[in-house]
């Protein structure tokens, strides 16, 4: 299949894009790689992909590596990203671009109504026009928002998110419910729970964690400890996308069973100070702990029911956090040059 996988610089995005070359798929990737956080690690993404950062840095510019395609653009760029559709027969979209971060989204809120939104609707508008048949697009866990129903399933309601990021990811999921019915292509929703693994963002709790104990630094320990996250390594994430990406979508259009949306995650939750625990006995550091009250848009505790995933996909998550911090912390301190 010909694939456009948006957001390829990112943390998912990478590591899809290199299983689906690797199976045998042509993927072009697009990324408008802004600075959010460091750049560097966008680019240095790219290179394991075989993409040069001079190549890469370039708007617009065209760079392959074997069945890999890189094009730096941005989703809020309707006229070029419509050129790109024009010029790709594509099969299938999986987008993964967005502005990312609950936080940030509470001192930043145009920048994700410009990328989460109208860039959201500028791919929305293509697959509509290319006659695309499967948008597989991520949405968030964060969109069930102070659900106190453990575990999350998809069909709790998820009326009230409490920060702008998770707002618009559930109106990912209605404009895609919208598209799906009025102009028949399937779309997929996926509600991302806490994904962790080689190549993360910086700005999430692993390599936090990881770079302040290396440093000599407090860790910023949130709810004083009482967190619990639904963990889930990436290899486990990208596995469940690929399923999808592959599964014949005859069916589902025949059935008028269009519009989708999946729970993905590792199907338990974790203790917050286990996780951290297994990031000290792979560092050989004790970390010193701040404790501190929960942050505005946080919740407590997450876990996916991912029970209609492994009904409709097989899909089987098997990495435990020893086994997943283990080969983060190999990552890090190899990319890091600990």
């Amino acid at each position: 299949m010909k694939i456009l996988v948006t957001g390829a610089a990112g943390f998912i995005g990478h590591h899809l894009s290199k299983v689906l070359v690797e199976k045998g798929h042509d993927v072009v990737g697009i990324d408008n790689i802004n600075d959010y956080y460091d750049v560097e690690l966008k680019y240095a993404r790219l290179n394991d992909l075989g993409i040069a950062k001079d190549q890469a840095s370039i708007f617009l510019n065209e760079s392959s590596n074997g069945s890999f395609k890189f094009i730096r653009i941005g989703l809020e760029d309707r006229e070029n990203l419509t050129e790109i559709f024009k010029n790709n027969d594509f099969d299938t979209v999986c987008n993964l671009a967005a502005q990312a971060g609950v936080r940030y989204s509470i001192e930043n809120p145009h920048t994700y109504v410009e990328s989460n939104l109208v860039g959201y609707l500028n791919l929305l508008e293509n697959c509509r026009n290319f006659q695309i048949k499967h948008l597989v697009y991520a949405s968030s866990s964060s969109v069930y928002g102070l659900n106190e129903k453990i575990p999350f399933s998809t069909k709790d309601r998820v009326e009230k998110p409490i920060s702008l990021y998770a707002a618009t990811k559930k109106c990912n999921e209605l404009m895609a419910h919208t598209y799906s019915h009025l102009f028949g292509f399937a779309t997929t929703g996926l509600r991302f729970f806490t994904v962790y693994g080689p190549w993360g963002r910086p700005d999430m709790a692993a390599i936090l964690f990881a770079d302040a104990m290396t440093k000599g630094k407090p860790i910023k320990v949130f709810n004083h400890g009482e967190m619990e996250r639904d963990f889930t390594f990436i290899g486990d994430i990208v596995e469940g996308v690929v399923r999808i990406l592959e599964k014949d979508i005859t069916a589902r259009l025949n059935s008028k069973e269009l519009y989708k949306i999946y729970n993905i995650g590792n199907n338990k939750a974790e203790k917050l100070l286990d996780f951290i625990n297994e990031i000290e006995f792979n560092l050989g550091i004790t970390a010193k702990k701040e404790l501190m009250e929960i942050q505005p848009g946080d919740v407590a505790k997450t876990w996916a029911d991912v029970s209609e995933l492994i009904n409709d996909y097989d899909y089987q998550p098997k990495t435990t956090i020893k086994d997943g911090v283990k080969l983060f912390i190999d990552w890090y301190k190899k990319y890091y040059n600990l």
